[in-house]
């Protein structure tokens, strides 16, 4: 080849390589981090996300915020996979786990520029993370599944510094009620928890402290005709996804009509469809019909006529839950509909509120809804959020039945320990376990910084505490003091703190694992020269540095 580089890639690839690549990675992962650590806490703020089609989202909820942010890196989507990863094994603790990981890396990048190989820091932290773990085990303290106070103490610190917290003494009570309704024992002992019979629903015009929680289904919608009965006692429902109205044939057809009278039995014909359809309605039993399809005008008229009632449009998720609720059958075809389909609840309609009432009378019947209430529709869709990271995390804590301190205790001591454990490893990984161990220090450090008080004396103060034995030790963050946060109330589940753990040391492990980044096409954004010039950091090419800056415009 008379010495000449073999080129492999395409004109427009784009290609980043060892150090370049690795600080590259890192800086989009920390820039995710830092996006959302100002949310972590009780003092945590909130961020404001406006759409490309203008909605407009206002929650501090991390997995939230990095959802609706337009992240196109491919570095810094890995990083929000570590929210979700955590937002769907522990149901909370998603700034937590995405914080750390970022705090993992900017750690790894020093022990990079002391040129200490990734696969020895990959090798430290994946042993730090085992023992980090295993010592949460050892200072968990164990939770009886009928210990309500503490139960609720779990679901209170889950709602601090969330649009919830202003209600949380009642709010949270209304979770720990509700988990307990769908708690069941297994044939083998275990404690399970099936939160699929716990429906959320929300309604705008009164305060939070006006939520409550139901037995049964509440279904937001009307009934189909003014002159239907609004109330039912043990009444047969039918839960059907059929639309109530004339067939359409498969294919166009066009009639030609010579007469009215023509018409007139098109349309008799008609009527003897939709009449037929509430004949067999009627004849298996139904006092109450929830469809998920339309229901003619016609065949409104004729359910009435029958004495019953009737909402039509009802969401298939709604009527899920109903299936449960009343114990009967969703049904398909009216032509196979018989009385062993219907299930009984007791039903009613309150005009004021505009909602339906179904609570189920039969053997099968279970499940219970959360109806929370508030002023505006922002309010009430992050009091969703909020409840339903409670009920996650409260869900987990009574099957897991382990609960830690809260205020950024169990992350003291467990770094305390995992530097205590790094004398025991040799090489250079005893330095990966060390900085392992500073980064977990990083959340009671931001508790600290979110409350507007000193980090540093923070932490220091927090050390001190556990050096002398006390493994509680927390910050209150409203007090600026450190106490005791067990026994204050202060609580979170293990079972999310463990799995913020491994899915952030994972996360970290990954990114630093690549050392070369190869790209088709100009990655760059258009009509801006990236940062570092034409050639992009470290000589990179001007396309790779346009991935790193891009992070700049996620929100």
């Amino acid at each position: 080849m008379g010495g000449q580089p073999m080129i492999i890639l395409g004109e427009d690839s784009q290609r980043m390589k060892d150090r370049d690549a690795q600080s590259h990675n890192i800086a989009a992962a920390q820039a995710v981090a830092e996006s959302v650590r100002s949310t972590l806490g009780p003092k945590g703020m909130d961020k404001m996300l406006v759409s490309s089609m203008g909605d407009v989202t206002v929650t501090n909820d991390g997995v939230t915020i990095l959802q609706e942010m337009d992240i196109d890196n491919p570095t810094a989507s890995m990083i929000v996979e570590v929210a979700e990863t955590q937002e769907d094994e522990a149901g909370d603790g998603t700034t937590t786990a995405v914080s750390i990981a970022g705090e993992l890396l900017k750690n790894a990048e020093d022990l990079l520029e002391q040129d200490i190989h990734p696969t020895a820091i990959i090798k430290g932290f994946h042993l730090a993370s085992e023992q980090a773990r295993a010592e949460i085990d050892n200072v968990a303290h164990e939770v009886d599944p009928e210990d309500t106070e503490l139960i609720k103490n779990v679901a209170e610190t889950s709602m601090t510094g969330k649009g919830a917290e202003l209600e949380k003494d009642v709010l949270a009570q209304l979770v720990v009620d509700a988990v307990q309704a769908v708690t069941v024992e297994a044939d083998d002992g275990e404690t399970v928890v099936d939160l699929e019979y716990i429906n959320v629903e929300t309604q705008t015009g009164s305060s939070a402290g006006d939520s409550e929680l139901l037995e049964g289904a509440v279904i937001d919608k009307d009934p189909a005709h003014a002159d239907m009965p609004t109330a039912f006692d043990d009444a047969k429902v039918l839960l059907i996804n059929e639309p109530i109205e004339v067939e359409d044939t498969d294919a166009d057809a066009s009639l030609q009509l010579d007469s009215p009278d023509q018409l007139q039995d098109f349309l008799d014909k008609e009527e003897e469809q939709l009449r037929e359809k509430v004949e067999a309605i009627a004849e298996s039993g139904a006092d109450v019909v929830f469809c998920q399809k339309g229901i003619d005008d016609l065949a409104e008229h004729f359910l009435a006529q029958e004495g019953i009632l009737a909402a039509s449009r009802v969401k298939k998720s709604d009527l899920g839950f109903l299936r449960e609720v009343v114990g009967g059958n969703v049904v398909s075809d009216l032509d196979s509909l018989s009385a062993d389909d219907l299930g009984s609840a007791d039903v009613s309609y309150d005009e004021s509120e505009e909602l339906f009432y179904v609570e189920g009378t039969g053997d099968e019947a279970h499940g219970v809804t959360l109806l929370l209430r508030g002023s505006t529709e922002h309010v009430v869709d992050e009091l969703e959020r909020g409840i339903g990271d409670a009920l996650d995390v409260v869900a987990q804590t009574v099957s897991d039945g382990r609960v830690l301190a809260g205020g950024g205790a169990v992350e003291v001591e467990v770094a305390r320990r995992v530097r205590d454990y790094a004398d025991s490893v040799s090489g250079r990984e005893q330095l990966a376990v060390e900085a392992f161990a500073d980064a977990l220090e990083l959340v009671p450090r931001v508790l600290a910084e979110n409350a507007g008080l000193d980090s540093i004396d923070t932490l220091v103060d927090l050390r001190a505490a556990h050096e002398d034995g006390d493994e509680t030790a927390g910050l209150d963050v409203f007090t600026g003091e450190v106490v005791d946060t067990y026994d204050a109330g202060v609580v979170e589940s293990a079972h999310a703190k463990r799995q913020a753990l491994s899915s952030a040391t994972e996360a970290a492990n990954l990114v630093l694992k690549i050392d070369d980044i190869i790209a088709a096409g100009d990655l760059s954004t258009e009509g801006e020269e990236p940062e570092g010039g034409a050639g992009g950091p470290g000589g990179a090419p001007g396309g790779m540095g346009g991935m790193g800056g891009g992070m700049g415009g996620m929100m």
